[in-house]
């Protein structure tokens, strides 16, 4: 059950057998990695040793043991948040603060910001080997949402994304609603989130964890119905929501007193960066489409992607005003 790249299962004992010791739990989670995670060059070894990371520092899930097509895992028992849950300010206020801390994280990672080129112009390559032939779009679909130069489009915006000078940090790359659990009984803001699944997570510009968590809030992946994924236009944070997520990350990110235009360089960074986020996710889906036996309307989610996409570049200069 659950997440769109991988396959989660939650394993337990059974009432009638005992632990052997005190700590060893009678649930774990077992993560088996999906096509696109498999397939990616190191990143078994590199997840794995992010995730044993993060869990000696208590700020995520313990790691039980990885082979290599997945690992084992602790079971937290919470919820996942759901896309409401991300508009209310106590907890958007609380992801923004883990963000900023997970920001100044020192990891042992290749430090340049290669991570989304060389994603985005692999999932390139893999969508244009599989769809289109003698320069056209295959599928009468496709057509009607991809623009007939994808190749040309994708360069044109990581181009004019090097110009924003957005700082390279420690980024999870993919803080989407199920990737934020949630205990409902704990009353500490901060203890009561955990952040998981890091499958994604690189050396980035801080402005993509930033625009690509904002997006979020704008789509519900818990709907039973195809094409399993709904998208809120009104859901997108206003300014004033954005400035509030902008405080309270720049308080777990800098020590240094908050001004006017550290906020308004958040604002250009991820209003900017939120660009490449629905133009990345749409090529993962269109890979995803061919590949990934996981139920889920991926070609429906690249034509939301790519037609949002089309919509906020557009609507940018209007974003970014004062």
């Amino acid at each position: 059950s659950g997440g769109l790249t991988n396959y989660l299962y939650i394993c337990s004992l059974p009432n009638e057998i005992p632990v052997l010791r005190p700590d060893e739990p009678r649930k774990v989670l077992l993560r088996v990695y999906g096509h696109i995670a498999k397939t990616s060059a190191g990143f078994v070894v590199r997840n794995s040793v992010i995730f044993a990371i993060l869990s000696e520092k208590c700020l995520g899930p313990k790691l039980f043991g990885a082979f290599p097509d997945g690992r084992l895992e602790e079971y937290i028992p919470a919820r996942c948040l759901s896309r409401t849950d991300l508009l209310n300010p106590v907890i958007f206020k609380g992801i923004a603060t883990k963000l900023g801390y997970f920001h100044t994280l020192e990891m042992p990672l290749c430090k340049r910001p290669k991570w989304l080129h060389d994603v985005m112009y692999r999932w390139l390559s893999e969508v244009k080997e599989a769809f289109l032939c003698n320069g056209l779009w295959k599928h009468e679909e496709l057509r009607k949402f991809l623009p007939k130069n994808l190749e040309k489009e994708m360069h044109d915006l990581m181009d004019s994304l090097e110009k924003v000078n957005s700082p390279v940090v420690f980024c999870h790359n993919d803080l989407q609603e199920g990737n934020v659990l949630i205990l409902d009984s704990c009353t500490d803001p901060l203890k009561k989130l955990t952040v998981i699944d890091w499958e994604y997570c690189a050396y980035n510009y801080r402005g993509f964890d930033l625009g690509n968590h904002f997006l979020e809030w704008c789509y519900d992946y818990n709907v039973d119905e195809p094409p399993y994924f709904a998208f809120y236009e009104e859901g997108y944070p206003s300014k004033k929501q954005q400035y509030e997520f902008f405080e309270a990350y720049l308080s777990a990110y800098s020590k240094n007193e908050i001004t006017d235009q550290d906020l308004k360089t958040l604002l250009i960074e991820a209003n900017s960066f939120a660009l490449a986020s629905h133009f990345m996710w749409g090529l993962w889906s269109l890979v995803q489409s061919r590949t990934s036996e996981i139920n889920f309307g991926y070609l429906e989610y690249a034509q939301s992607r790519f037609d949002q996409y089309r919509r906020m570049k557009q609507l940018l200069p209007t974003l970014l005003e004062e």
